[in-house]
């Protein structure tokens, strides 16, 4: 039950991350991004404060336990950083990562309103 909640979790959050950073492309799909969005800056921004880690993400934190039960050691505490360095096999400064990995969430987050935006001009 382990090995398949750790890989569920791991296509799940890789696909919900893909998700941010296309979910403002379709119209179909831009009330859930956004709703998104908002429940990743009240983890990451909220509760991250709370726990004394900005950036934090639950699903991140429940993996990593999964992970840790399986015997797993040595795990970044960003799932970016992780998943990063398992495909290109290179270990980028956690730094450059998380700077990757917030300007990917600053340029959904600002598409997200734009897109808002030219939506509401169409319909007016």
């Amino acid at each position: 039950m382990l090995q398949f909640l750790d890989y569920f979790l791991t296509y799940f959050h890789t696909a919900l991350i893909l998700f941010v950073l296309s979910g403002w492309i379709f119209p179909q799909t831009r009330r859930s991004h956004a709703l998104l969005l908002i429940l990743i800056l009240i983890a990451w921004f909220g509760i991250g404060v709370y726990k004394g880690v900005l950036g934090y993400c639950p699903l991140t934190d429940w993996h990593w336990d999964i992970k840790r039960e399986r015997g797993e050691r040595g795990m970044s505490s960003s799932f970016v950083e992780y998943m990063v360095e398992k495909i290109s096999g290179i270990n980028f400064s956690r730094k450059l990562v998380d700077g990757f990995t917030l300007g990917g969430l600053i340029m959904a987050c600002i598409m997200a309103v734009v897109m808002s935006f030219k939506s509401r001009k169409t319909k007016a």
